[in-house]
């Protein structure tokens, strides 16, 4: 099939001098190799800032993260940079993780930064993600940016870029660094020349603030100090958690920590796994296997870039489960807040967060220990800008999302799976000191507070026309709203794109209170929430469920969870998800 003219103009440009030979000879074989399909989705558009940054399959094409869309937009924010702070010695950390190209990419935007007059400090070596947002508050950069793409499959890869207060950026500096990125339209519009003068390199100086910071999160050392031979199986699942989770468990006073060494090694190509993501099963399966040979305590994993936690425990019949992100951050928002309380250190300025997709058992635990509780949009962004704007007035405490991110304390601020796997270690310790395992702890919490049962489908749809089928599909839902879903009446629509709430037994409306975004959710009358949501990553179109279900008694949990799952499964199926 002929291409549309507007993308093979856009190849024609990507064949001209300004693109190296390496990246015309990939295209042109393409084109001797008939592959129209791949052309077309490598230049059908410019890859585009997401949440945060850009993110993408790796190769050559203006849809594609190479070192062309990356020099692109690292221009484009030098250029943000220069008008936001004139005058002013202007400042940039950047890490990197550990996936393919990764390192290269560092160096060039590093290059980028310093031909523009800017200084940078570039981690010498991969680091997590967190560790980046508190770099850029410890070295006062106005800036800062990461090479990652997360948790997804291997030929991804992305920029993440973050402003002055460690956060990801948002309003008006995301919006104002696309346009800056797209007055640029030639790679000679970029500095590729480095000045190796402007270029800092960092490490070891800065993991041992980190860690001082991340060990005054600990709050029951005494704990730690009984249990302290407590059996931890560690994955980083080839990534960049080994540089500081093994490090800081020692700081905490763990001293039999267990790495799984067949995923010890950093590698970009994940060779254990299909895909370096702790929500999936499949990736945490060698050291769930690792922790049942050595009747280890309690499973922790980080992905590649080391923001998202995994945890692994044994149930009461001694079978390890995985932890759902919910679960995690549930558990960890009840320990804060009950050691705090037992401690005596908690304030009446407490508080914490979480998104609306995330479980509402969080602001149940916080209403339960007179802690205020907040929501935000989805993304890590958000909480971040909440921390922000109540600072100095406020304490934060802990917040977390269903997608397995979690942040204790406020001196990075952007999830933060290295000290979550310390606290999930310190839980485990307090409640081994007390002779229980954490598998009860949280059954107990559950059976206080009632069980919520959550999940989660992904549908992805690839692509032009993948895009198209996304926006149709939020278009029907607004268009046709169900009245009832499995039975069960509606009662409220959320659409936080028009940030409005529409109680459908009174006819009352009212404002959602947070910023537009691209959201539906659907309440029904037995308290169950279904959202809808694109993802700004990925070409996936997530729903998020989650229903409540009365538990009396621990012994009723399995029970209780199945019986919720049955109602989840009702749901999806009425909604034609499958």
């Amino acid at each position: 099939m002929a291409l549309a003219p507007e993308i093979q103009n856009t190849i024609n440009t990507w064949l001209t001098p300004a693109y190296d030979a390496q990246t015309q000879a990939a295209i042109r074989e393409m084109q001797a190799s008939g592959q129209d399909d791949a052309l077309t989705d490598a230049f059908y558009r410019s890859l585009e800032f997401g949440t945060g940054g850009l993110r993408g399959v790796m190769g050559p094409g203006s849809n594609r993260m190479n070192r062309y869309t990356l020099g692109m937009a690292t221009q484009g924010l030098c250029n943000y940079l220069l008008q936001s702070f004139p005058g002013q010695e202007i400042k940039v950390a950047i890490a990197h993780d550990s996936r393919n190209n990764s390192p290269e990419f560092a160096e060039i935007a590093a290059g980028i930064f310093s031909a523009n007059g800017i200084t940078v400090y570039l981690f010498e070596a991969l680091r997590p993600t967190p560790e980046l947002s508190f770099a850029i508050r410890e070295l006062r950069c106005q800036s800062g940016c990461v090479i990652t793409a997360s948790h997804n499959p291997k030929e991804y890869n992305g920029y993440k870029v973050y402003w002055n207060d460690g956060s990801q950026v948002v309003a008006p500096h995301d919006t104002n660094i696309i346009i800056e990125v797209n007055k640029i339209t030639s790679p000679s519009e970029v500095k590729f020349e480095a000045d190796p003068s402007k270029i800092v390199r960092i490490g070891a100086n800065v993991d041992a603030k980190y860690f001082a910071e991340a060990k005054k999160l600990s709050i029951d050392p005494a704990a730690i100090q009984r249990q302290h031979d407590l059996n931890i199986v560690y994955t980083p699942i080839h990534g960049s958690g080994i540089t500081l989770v093994p490090g800081l468990l020692r700081e905490f006073g763990f001293t039999n920590v267990n790495v799984v060494q067949a995923q010890a090694t950093p590698d970009g190509n994940f060779p254990t796994v299909q895909s370096p993501n702790p929500e999936e099963k499949s990736a945490m399966q060698l050291a769930l296997d690792q922790a049942q040979a050595t009747n280890a305590d309690i499973v922790l994993a980080t992905d590649p870039d080391a923001d998202r936690v995994g945890v692994g425990v044994k149930n009461n019949e001694g079978e390890w489960v995985l932890l759902n992100g919910n679960q995690t951050a549930a558990v960890l928002t009840n320990y804060l807040l009950s050691a705090r309380h037992r401690a005596g250190t908690a304030t009446p300025q407490d508080f914490i967060v979480y998104t609306i997709v995330t479980s509402e058992i969080l602001g149940d635990i916080a209403r339960q220990h007179q802690v205020k509780s907040y929501q935000t949009l989805t993304g890590f962004k958000y909480i971040a800008g909440l921390i922000r704007d109540l600072e100095g007035q406020e304490k934060y405490i802990g917040g977390g999302e269903e997608s397995y991110g979690f942040l204790i304390g406020d001196f990075v601020r952007d999830k933060d799976a290295i000290s979550a796997c310390a606290l999930v270690a310190e839980m485990a310790a307090v409640a081994k000191d007390r002779g229980r395992t954490l598998y009860q702890e949280m059954v107990e919490m559950y059976a206080h507070y009632g069980l919520y049962v959550e999940d989660l489908i992904s549908l992805t749809k690839k692509g032009q026309r993948g895009a198209e089928e996304i926006q149709e599909m939020m278009a029907s839902l607004r268009a046709n709203p169900p009245q009832q879903i499995a039975g069960l009446k509606v009662v409220e629509i959320r659409d936080y794109k028009t940030g409005k709430i529409h109680n459908l037994s009174t006819g009352a409306t009212t404002e959602t209170g947070l910023e537009s975004s691209n959201v539906l959710q659907f309440l029904t009358e037995d308290g169950s929430k279904i959202s809808a949501r694109p993802s700004g990553t990925e070409p996936k179109i997530k729903f998020y469920f989650s229903v409540k279900q009365p538990l009396k008694s621990v012994v009723d949990y399995d029970l209780a969870q199945r019986l919720g799952h049955d109602k989840i499964k009702a749901i999806i199926a009425d909604m034609k998800l499958q």
